[in-house]
């Protein structure tokens, strides 16, 4: 490769039963896209926005963690960005992610800043630095932009058991990265921001019940290993004041603990 040649960027949508030929425009895309949109049927279709390519993918099935190894499988530029259908990017995103690359060579991957709706803020990053094991577990996948020959000579892909529409509630996006982090992938973060989520109903949250604190032991299990019950006693009593309500304490660590003793199995 031309190591003169400006990279090339691709959004890669995760959507579920959206009008794929109108949200190009409703995400303010501005660099050619794959759009995964999980629906009632397979087919593919693509079109041009803003003399970009957008590729459609439709596929009768459920999973994000299936939707972002789609998008991977497919794509084609040199650096990828994983993204949803809900994430509003402002004017010149595109440049910004080619010049903080460009500016970072040891980067394999940049986790960028998306302002998160009311209520669901786990992340913003102030300056630019490092991303280890003991700070990775808060980004989400819209935040992970990822040089691609890296990410395919790793052989690092989503877990198909986490996420909305999948066995357990979310945290594919932690999987992949604590993945990444075991296969030597250098992911750095910054404070450059690249758009806003807007707000809608979550895909998969419904509230601090059993099956939220069990499927969390189960994540934490593939998360931390021998130090699971650690540091989901930190990550419950840390929040309890917004997670414990219709149960004690005890009670909600109980249910953590079963999670995690059954994913031992």
């Amino acid at each position: 490769m031309d190591d003169n040649k400006v990279p090339e960027l691709e959004v890669m949508v995760s959507a579920v039963d959206q009008n794929t030929t109108t949200l190009a425009a409703a995400m303010n895309l501005q660099c050619d896209a794959i759009i995964v949109n999980q629906c009632n049927e397979f087919a593919y279709s693509e079109y041009t926005y803003r003399t970009h390519l957008i590729r459609c993918f439709h596929c009768d099935e459920r999973g994000v963690g299936k939707s972002r190894n789609i998008t991977i499988t497919h794509a084609k530029a040199d650096i990828i960005l994983f993204s949803d259908e809900d994430i509003l990017y402002r004017e010149g995103y595109k440049d910004d992610v080619l010049k903080e690359f460009a500016a970072h060579p040891e980067a394999d991957m940049i986790l960028f800043n998306i302002k998160q709706s009311e209520g669901r803020e786990t992340y913003y990053n102030k300056n630019y630095g490092r991303v280890r094991w003991y700070n990775y577990g808060r980004y989400p996948a819209y935040s992970i932009a990822v040089r691609r020959d890296k990410l395919l000579r790793s052989g690092v892909t989503f877990s198909q058991l986490f996420g909305g529409g999948a066995r357990y509630s979310n945290g594919e996006d932690s999987l992949f990265l604590k993945q990444c982090l075991d296969k030597k992938i250098r992911i750095y973060r910054t404070n450059v921001t690249l758009g806003k989520e807007i707000q809608r109903k979550s895909t998969w949250f419904e509230g601090y019940t059993d099956k939220f604190f069990y499927d969390r032991g189960v994540l934490y299990h593939y998360l931390y290993g021998a130090m699971a019950l650690v540091f989901g006693f930190r990550f419950i009593y840390k929040n309890r004041g917004q997670m414990v309500k219709d149960k004690t304490f005890a009670q909600c660590f109980k249910i953590f603990a079963q999670g995690v003793r059954n994913a031992e199995k």
